[in-house]
């Protein structure tokens, strides 16, 4: 019994080996672009009709929580279902081992928004870059189940979010743009990389 316990083991502790050396590809170029379009949406909306987000910092942010919970909805359901097509028998494996990637960068995401808000909430105005340069760490730390060249994405979220802090710290202003057009360039640039990931697999079959 305890030789039949540890070959489970052993087979277990492989198939985690192996999704964890394999691409992922879970998730569709089309998809990626349309939360792009989804951060779009969102921006365009606020500017139109939200007026100065500095004074509706509760609905500026409440409004862009619920984008990026869609955007996850959008991307999860996705990835279940192109996993178990793709993946098979390492569907599960690979679906987990994805969220381990991306959730520590999503967690520190809500801690910080949480913790500013409660207790330095006149220093909102730097969430967006906060969130855009844990967006790009989060996609470093994923380019070892990505297509190559997510790495790119992961340093134009890094720089943007950069530079959204020391464009927003001399004003301390909110804008729905420094959230909408850095999201719409880099979910487009990883679209464009998984389309192409996609499209060399399918050659090399």
């Amino acid at each position: 019994m305890q030789d039949l316990d540890k070959a489970l083991a052993d087979i277990v502790a492989i198939r985690s080996q192996i999704a964890r050396d394999t691409t992922f590809r879970g998730v569709g170029a089309a998809t990626i672009a349309a939360t792009g379009g989804l951060a779009l949406a969102c921006a365009t909306g606020q500017a139109l009709w939200l007026g100065d987000p500095s004074v509706r910092t509760g609905l500026f942010f409440g409004l862009w929580v619920a984008a990026a919970l869609a955007a996850f909805a959008m991307i999860g359901i996705e990835a279940v279902r192109r996993t178990r097509r793709l993946h098979s028998g390492l569907a599960d494996a690979m679906v987990w081992n994805a969220i381990e990637v991306f959730l520590p960068a999503a967690g520190a995401g809500a801690c910080l928004a949480l913790v500013i808000a409660r207790f330095a909430p006149q220093e909102v105005w730097m969430l967006p870059g906060l969130w855009q340069v844990l967006v790009g760490l989060g996609l470093f730390a994923s380019a070892r189940i990505l297509p190559r060249g997510v790495q790119g994405v992961g340093a134009w979220y890094l720089l943007a979010g950069l530079g959204v802090l020391a464009f927003s710290a001399e004003t301390r202003l909110l804008s729905p743009w420094t959230m909408g057009l850095p999201f719409l360039v880099g979910q487009t640039w990883l679209a464009a990389i998984v389309h192409h990931g996609a499209r060399a697999y399918d050659d090399g079959l």
